[in-house]
């Protein structure tokens, strides 16, 4: 009976040893996977975004707390593309830009929701909305390239994509985005490439790239921007061969028509039967078909996109060139 007793001692002891090992080893084997870092937190942990992190610190908006939560795409500026942002503006240093300037070029490169590179590159180009503002308050537009990698506004490529963060995407860019103008948007889509063309043509009196460049009066500008097609139709319209064909002076009264001065109108500005005073000669806006142009001979170019917004004006799309009176 006592070598019973003795025997059935033994195997608890055995028993209770046993479970003690497995509930150590249990917890040897859950390990605490690390929390995935906000977006600032990521910067902060990126030796070459460490005047990213400095800027978001010291300007305007508490920028830190609004990208610590929410769901945003940030294209994170790397310390060498701020380095040639300073120089180029005539800054010392980042103590010497405006607060409230540096929270606006930071919003610049900011984009509400998770936007990946695969995304971009589906769609190819096109104009996105960046948190930036122009002085009334409209949200600045982003136009983006994916013909020779990712690249924004045609100044900033993407050098490391898709660095995922608990509360977003962060794509690192080897420059510092400007607040666009809408000259910007004209010399970075291709589509623009002919207006380009006409803009800087020598032999025109006016600088139509320096005017429009402008932040200063007589901006904001309102600017209805032809295609590379509209300018084809146009040609062949009058039978001549290129641009080179069209005396300046008609060339110049021609662009002039399609820039309003001292007025940002936006899509939502046009009414119907509304008159448009431009540089050059006169528009009238019809909606009966669609956003419509009509110039003083009765030619219509549709509106084929609309408020692309830049700091100092909008620009809308047009496919057809409208002229002065004939």
């Amino acid at each position: 009976m006592k070598n019973a007793l003795k025997l059935n001692k033994f195997l608890f002891l055995l028993t209770f040893s046993f479970f003690i090992i497995s509930c150590d080893n249990d917890d040897d084997d859950t390990q605490t996977m690390p929390e995935e870092l906000t977006i600032v937190e990521t910067a902060a942990a990126t030796p070459e975004l460490s005047i990213l992190v400095e800027a978001l610190t010291v300007a305007d908006g508490d920028l830190v707390t609004t990208l610590s939560g929410g769901n945003f795409t940030v294209l994170a500026p790397t310390n060498d593309a701020f380095a040639a942002f300073l120089s180029a503006n005539g800054f010392a240093s980042l103590d010497e830009v405006p607060t409230d300037v540096l929270s606006n070029i930071l919003l610049n490169h900011v984009i509400t929701g998770s936007v990946m590179s695969t995304d971009l590159a589906s769609v190819g180009s096109g104009y996105t909305t960046s948190n930036a503002t122009n002085m009334d308050g409209d949200n600045l537009s982003l136009y983006f390239s994916t013909s020779n990698g990712v690249e924004f506004n045609g100044q900033s490529s993407v050098v490391s994509a898709d660095v995922s963060a608990s509360n977003g995407i962060v794509h690192v860019v080897d420059a510092v985005i400007g607040l666009p103008t809408v000259v910007t948007f004209a010399t970075s889509n291709p589509t623009f490439e002919t207006l380009v063309a006409a803009l800087t043509r020598e032999d025109l009196n006016q600088d139509f790239v320096s005017i429009l460049s402008t932040t200063e009066e007589p901006s904001p500008f309102t600017v209805f921007a032809p295609t590379n097609d509209a300018f084809a139709s146009l040609l062949s319209e009058l039978g001549v061969d290129s641009l080179g064909d069209i005396d300046a002076a008609t060339l110049e009264l021609t662009l002039g028509t399609h820039v309003v001065v001292e007025a940002n109108v936006r899509s939502g500005d046009l009414t119907n039967g509304m008159n448009i005073t431009t540089v050059g000669d006169a528009l009238t806006v019809s909606l009966d078909a669609g956003p419509q142009l009509i110039d003083l001979n009765d030619r219509i170019a549709n509106i084929i996109a609309v408020d692309v917004q830049a700091y100092n004006g909008v620009v809308h799309v047009i496919d057809k060139v409208v002229l002065p009176q004939l």
